[in-house]
């Protein structure tokens, strides 16, 4: 009665579930753990001190920058050489922008420091002359997709669409820290900006977004063995049809 289960059509069906069944599973099985990945290190986050809290440390010995040094109060001593505004960045509910000074340290090296945040329709006020030593949290560079960054393009010059390494490198004649501070204290009508929480240490959105794929992928298997039998049965009762010479011309 089941001989239908052995043709090529069937075969093809056959071979469709058994791969499309474990692969759902895999995946399923990958976003929960990517989600309670998320899950272990928000309470791992919770437990940690608050970095903010923590003392002082030289810039140097706080990178490269991770989880556990981000937010950190970092130090620096140099001068301060070019400006720019990273603007379309909110504050309070208000648009305005970044004021980013490049801090030339003794090393030879440049640390962009976020002074504050202006207001639309403002003047970025000049930095302080001579040799200053900042103290701010510390950042990793950003990217594309990150919260709140844009990717940018046709800006006016002395503009940047994002803080990071990889687009000053272009616009300045000198290396880059992969990372940046934003001052505690901001000074000269700008507001301080507040230190950004981690990417992925948190129960946000993206965590969530996994929870809900791994109910999908799941779903997904539900849905692959609920066509198997429904195709497997309209088969069979019109293998039974023909047996009791019940199948029309249709």
């Amino acid at each position: 009665m089941y001989r239908f289960l052995v043709t090529p059509r069937w075969w093809g069906i056959n071979a469709f579930v058994l791969l499309a069944i474990p692969f759902c599973v895999f995946m399923g099985t990958w976003q929960l753990g990517r989600f309670e990945d998320r899950v272990d290190t928000h309470q791992a986050a919770q437990e940690r001190p608050d970095p903010g809290k923590r003392a002082a440390a030289a810039v140097q010995t706080l990178l490269p920058v991770d989880q556990e040094t981000s937010g950190r109060h970092a130090t620096a001593t140099g001068r301060y050489g070019e400006q720019f505004l990273v603007p379309d960045r909110e504050l309070d509910g208000r648009n305005g922008s970044y004021v980013l000074t490049m801090l030339r340290t003794d090393g030879g090296k440049a640390l962009p420091v976020v002074r504050g945040w202006l207001a639309e329709g403002r003047k970025a006020p000049a930095p302080p002359a001579g040799e200053v030593s900042v103290t701010g949290a510390l950042q990793a560079s950003e990217s594309v997709g990150s919260d709140g960054v844009r990717a940018g393009g046709g800006l006016p010059q002395g503009q940047l669409a994002m803080i990071s390494a990889a687009s000053l490198v272009n616009v300045v004649p000198y290396e880059v820290y992969d990372a940046w501070i934003t001052v505690t204290h901001a000074s000269d009508g700008l507001l301080p900006v507040p230190a950004a929480t981690p990417q992925n240490t948190g129960l946000d959105l993206k965590a969530f977004q996994n929870l809900g794929y791994t109910g999908e992928w799941f779903a997904f298997v539900g849905f692959v063995i609920f066509m198997w039998f429904r195709l497997f049965r309209r088969d069979a009762e019109a293998v039974k049809d023909r047996a009791l010479g019940l199948e029309t011309a249709a």
